[in-house]
């Protein structure tokens, strides 16, 4: 069986450094295992990521605006009894997208509703197509869930199951963009069912199959809003684990690991405070938890990293009809766009954005009659795209304004009365390699168990978790990172907590 190796010795009080997603998902399940557990984290409050601020008189969710299978985190609570006890909201649609052609679609992930949004749009051929995609993308997920996603890799061996020549029968080696294409012929269809690969750090061409699973989680099992910001699951599961006797040490940075041959005895803070522990779960960016371990496993190539992001966070002082919760802007160019931020290290030049408004559905995340708006725009990474931030961020601030305006947000500029922007420089600031929130791009070979894993050679007592390990970037992965990084200290055995599957149960 795939990922049956724990960490050996004793394992009664663990140190997990960071309140993000992963660290609470792991801090969460470890509790339940009956572990005694301390979070040590550098911020205020918990989310990494994942969280809120107040920005004058508006609610901001600073990260991820995405919210999809919220199971996952429900399992995490259960796993100390708890449940996530918010007014969560499934978004339909999903998203609006809109085309340099002036055409709309609406992404429903009911399937009756999608195919006659998408006959309305290209007709009677390409909604069959949709509803083949659809049935593909389930298989695909049901295939990849237990044996490639929710599961730790020992060793490359660890592919060789069934379930790799289902993987494999069902194109999920080749190439996302063909594979999307073999279903559907419309042009924007495709580019809604496969543009979710730049996020996990590779064009769609280029991206294997196997990663339309985000299309899955997207565009079929549906996109979540919980009532107050996505930033509010963070704070539930921080406050469940708190009541299950977690400790958190906010405003408390993790300076360095104090170990004993192959053994962390402590975790040292910026402070001077020795906190001392059996085992660790790091949670940090992958290259800071490398410093912090003074340890780099050795690979055969440099690790890539994902592109990055430009978010324009704003406050405003009215509405547009054509933006919906999430609203997507396509430009006319699409592999080119691709190439500019993956290959060549420019700005977008006909630039597709990632528009969110939350008060479409939480009025409340707003003072009265006005509306809180954030903007995305993929950028590259400060290794692919070595800009100066300090002197073009606030130039491409005002392009990103002023694309928007032209595509059907009239007066949007004169509307602002807040802003705040984040460049790839805040992002290296914050201690996010490369200066990119996403990570580890998934090449094939950054992906399941060539993946860095969440056991580092010659440090027999830490595990990692987040984004640079496995499964990956994402909310998901993230979450299930945590889980997974549990697993390793509390073994294969596990318990049981209320009937639910907890930590080691498989």
């Amino acid at each position: 069986m795939a990922g049956t190796r724990a960490i050996p010795g004793r394992t009664d009080h663990v140190v997990v450094v960071g309140a993000g997603l992963a660290g609470l998902a792991a801090a969460l399940h470890l509790a339940g295992a009956g572990r005694e557990v301390t979070v040590l984290e550098s911020a205020s409050t918990p989310g990494g990521r994942v969280r809120r601020e107040r920005l004058g008189e508006y609610t901001v969710d600073t990260g991820a605006t995405v919210l999809t299978m919220p199971e996952l985190v429900e399992e995490a609570l259960a796993a100390v009894g708890a449940s996530l006890d918010l007014d969560l909201i499934k978004l339909d649609p999903a998203y609006r997208a809109h085309f340099a052609d002036g055409s709309t679609v609406h992404v429903h992930t009911d399937a009756d509703a999608m195919a006659e949004e998408v006959r309305r749009v290209a007709g009677p051929l390409e909604a069959a197509g949709y509803l083949r995609l659809r049935s593909w993308l389930t298989r695909l997920y049901r295939v990849q869930r237990d044996r490639f996603i929710d599961t730790n890799f020992d060793s490359p061996l660890d592919l060789l199951v069934p379930d790799l020549a289902r993987l494999t029968a069902l194109g999920g080696f080749g190439r996302l963009g063909p594979a999307v294409a073999r279903y559907l012929s419309d042009d924007r269809l495709r580019r809604l069912f496969s543009f979710q690969s730049l996020y996990a750090g590779v064009a769609p061409n280029r991206a294997l199959a196997a990663y339309a699973v985000i299309a899955y989680m997207d565009t079929v099992a549906g996109v979540y809003f919980p009532r107050g910001g996505v930033g509010a699951v963070a704070e539930a599961m921080a406050d469940a684990a708190a009541r299950a006797g977690v400790r958190f040490r906010y405003g408390t940075s993790a300076a360095w690991l104090e170990r004993v041959g192959s053994r962390v005895r402590a975790v040292r803070t910026t402070a001077g405070e020795r906190v001392p522990c059996d085992a660790v779960v790091l949670t940090a960016d992958l290259q800071a938890a490398y410093r912090l371990l003074g340890v780099t496993p050795r690979r055969p190539l440099r690790l890539r990293y994902s592109p990055s992001a430009v978010v324009l966070h704003t406050g405003v002082t009215r509405s547009w009809d054509v933006l919906d919760h999430h609203t997507v802007f396509f430009g006319a160019a699409w592999a080119e766009t691709f190439d500019e931020i993956t290959r060549r290290g420019l700005l977008m030049g006909d630039p597709s954005l990632l528009v969110t408004r939350p008060t479409a559905t939480d009025p409340a995340m707003a003072p009265a009659g006005r509306q809180q708006v954030s903007v995305l725009a993929p950028a590259p990474n400060l290794r692919t795209g070595p800009v100066d931030w300090s002197r073009i961020g606030p130039i491409y601030r005002d392009e990103l304004v002023r694309v928007l305006q032209d595509r059907g947000l009239t007066g949007f500029g004169d509307a602002i009365e807040l802003r705040k922007l984040v460049t790839p420089a805040d992002w290296a600031a914050a201690g996010l390699a490369e200066g990119t929130p996403f990570s580890v791009a998934h090449t094939f070979a950054q992906t399941g168990p060539f993946r860095p894993r969440n056991l580092v050679p010659g440090v027999d007592n830490v595990v990692l978790a987040g984004c640079g390990t496995t499964p990956g970037v994402g909310v998901p992965p993230v979450v299930i990172s945590g889980r997974l990084a549990a697993l390793r200290v509390v073994g294969a055995d596990g318990v049981r907590v209320s009937g639910r599957r907890s930590v080691g149960s498989r």
